[in-house]
């Protein structure tokens, strides 16, 4: 007797392309899971789970050459070079396509060098939950990172990926060159003086 198999779709990794300046999917972006019972203490069914796989396009516009630049050991602001702004020549750190104050459009700076020199940590947490960053490992050192700069007010965050924190403390940024993620995880900061045998797999200054 012919039995029926179950029908199986293979899974296909999501892929996006850019063709004539539109985005090309391809693959599943959505994967349904199969359902399991839940139970209670006394073996009553109290329902099911209902699991579900879905990947986001997540664009970038005009910050992708802040993420582009992380695996070539690059931090770049952007400034905003209107004459006429109030608060012209600010440097905006994280990266913003366009001034908070005149709305023009800001042009990348590399600051590299600046964060090697200057950078402190302005104040610190250490923690279990992720939020945003839930690819590392816990706990996770969270650190307000400060740039001594005329130009530069902002303070960005980050983490530490070694050495223990204090208020004030000079660090360097270090970037992940090998395998990046194109993500703000491919920075990371450690204490300066740290050698290169204590940074983490795939980073480098």
């Amino acid at each position: 007797m012919a039995t029926k198999k179950a029908a199986t779709k293979k899974f296909v990794d999501p892929t996006v392309k850019v063709v004539k300046g539109q985005y090309k999917v391809n693959g599943n972006f959505h994967r349904i899971i199969p359902n399991k019972p839940i139970y209670n203490e006394k073996n009553v069914l109290c329902g099911v789970t209902n699991p579900r796989e879905i990947t986001h396009i997540h664009s970038y516009g005009g910050e992708a050459i802040f993420f582009e630049s992380l695996p070539k050991g690059k931090l770049l602001g952007a400034q905003c070079v209107n004459p006429e702004c109030e608060f012209p020549n600010t440097i905006w750190i994280p990266f913003r396509t366009c001034c908070a104050d005149c709305l023009t459009k800001n042009k990348p700076v590399d600051i590299t060098k600046v964060a090697r020199e200057t950078a402190t940590i302005h104040s610190f947490m250490v923690t279990e939950r992720t939020g945003a960053f839930n690819t590392l490992s816990t706990p996770i050192t969270f650190i307000n990172v400060e740039f001594t700069h005329p130009n530069i007010d902002t303070i960005l965050m980050g983490y530490m990926s070694y050495g223990k924190p204090a208020f004030g403390m000079r660090v360097v940024p270090i970037f992940k060159k090998k395998n990046p993620t194109f993500t703000i995880t491919d920075l990371s900061w450690v204490p300066e003086g740290t050698p290169k045998s204590k940074l983490p797999k795939d980073f480098s200054f």
